[in-house]
């Protein structure tokens, strides 16, 4: 889905909800803001670290064990070794994993995938954060876990970009909102 004529400005603390309907650019929109794509024009700047949770599993080496793909994607985001051996227990300990943190990853369920990808995200201190539909899979328990990490995060400034369908998740994470109609910007404002 190609993306054109979207504009947003968000500042530290700030977040944002992307909607719309399947195949109307929101996912599009969260993987050029992650880098994962490259804009043909336009402008698109980005500060700090922003991890993107953008699909259950991508950054993951299915061959790698859950503790080498912590490793693997911490130093995608920017942290020293140093940096992630001195969090490698509180991620770990987020997830849940401990038992399975020398499995290699391929034998992980969606929602084992989803816990160590958020566990990872969220612990490299990120400056935004950019989730698109990730707390879909897994229990309720690590959901409302998540929920309150993100919380805590943005009270301590960090910025967020949500995906979502659904309108109570945008609302409750979010001050704005920008809806997408086949690949262009046709509403926002505030919640």
């Amino acid at each position: 889905m190609a993306v054109s004529d979207v504009s947003f400005t968000l500042h530290k603390g700030e977040s944002l909800a992307l909607v719309g309907h399947n195949g109307s650019g929101k996912s599009t929109l969260l993987q050029l803001v992650s880098r994962i794509l490259i804009p043909t024009s336009g402008r698109l700047t980005t500060v700090g670290r922003v991890p993107p949770l953008i699909e259950i599993g991508v950054g993951f080496h299915p061959e790698l064990t859950g503790e080498e793909n912590i490793y693997l994607n911490a130093s995608l985001f920017g942290l020293s070794n140093k940096e992630i051996r001195s969090r490698f227990n509180e991620i770990v300990d987020f997830s849940g994993l401990g038992n399975f943190i020398d499995t290699p990853v391929k034998n992980y369920s969606s929602g084992m995938y989803m816990r160590l990808g958020f566990s990872v995200a969220v612990h490299v201190e990120p400056q935004t954060l950019l989730a698109d539909e990730v707390l879909a899979v897994g229990d309720e328990e690590f959901k409302l876990k998540c929920h309150e990490r993100i919380r805590s995060l943005q009270d301590d400034g960090m910025a967020l970009i949500l995906v979502t369908h659904a309108v109570e998740e945008g609302r409750a994470f979010c001050q704005r909102y920008l809806k997408l109609e086949r690949g262009r910007m046709i509403e926002h404002g505030c919640y």
